[in-house]
């Protein structure tokens, strides 16, 4: 059974993905299988510079196929932020209440219909010598609401009301997120081209 290695230490994603991939016959591995890998710098411009910076950094040093990804909010009346910025949005990395704490304090001298927004993530498969070989992205929309509804998901997601739901990605079930979320649309868009390339590998 191929190898593929989930170039993420965040175990909430990690988690995510496998749900996703579950069906794929893959073994699916984690940076802690591996002993003395450095984490790759995220500092591209976008989120598709990051997500192959680390797809290929990893693969590079773990000698198999990557698979990773990098994904955040995008608010348009906050001119694009959190964005890239997403995990470190209020100073230190991962910090989701501090995040939140910030992010709602940003948009709380504009009313809801100005708070639109979307989740986007970029999915890229690199292959044991560290090329790139495919780039995805998916999106979903949303509104950022000003009280934490659910406590499911992580990052932002009990501020992120999908409105054809009426339910923030904290309250929705594993099961529609996985249908309807940012990362399963990216994550789907590339299962073709992982299935084709593993296979043959």
């Amino acid at each position: 059974m191929t190898d593929l290695v989930i170039g993420t230490k965040n175990k909430s994603k990690l988690k995510e993905i496998k749900e996703i991939y579950a069906d794929l016959p893959f073994n699916c591995l984690d940076l802690g299988a591996f002993q003395g890998v450095s984490e790759v710098v995220e500092d591209g411009s976008s989120f598709a510079e990051n997500a192959a910076k680390k797809a290929s950094g990893y693969a590079l040093q773990v000698g198999k196929w990557v698979l990773a990804e990098d994904s955040g909010l995008v608010v348009p009346i906050l001119n694009g932020g959190p964005g890239i910025h997403s995990a470190r949005y209020a100073g230190e990395h991962g910090s989701d209440a501090a995040n939140n704490s910030k992010l709602l304090h940003e948009l709380s001298k504009y009313p809801a219909e100005n708070r639109d927004a979307y989740y986007i993530c970029v999915a890229c498969l690199a292959d044991p010598q560290g090329k790139v070989m495919v780039l995805t992205e998916g999106k979903c929309h949303g509104r950022i609401i000003p009280e934490y509804l659910g406590e499911g998901g992580f990052g932002y997601d009990p501020l992120f009301l999908v409105l054809e739901y009426h339910q923030t990605f904290g309250e929705l079930s594993s099961r529609v997120k996985h249908a309807i979320s940012h990362r399963s649309k990216a994550l789907a868009k590339l299962r073709p081209s992982l299935w084709q390339l593993l296979s043959n590998s």
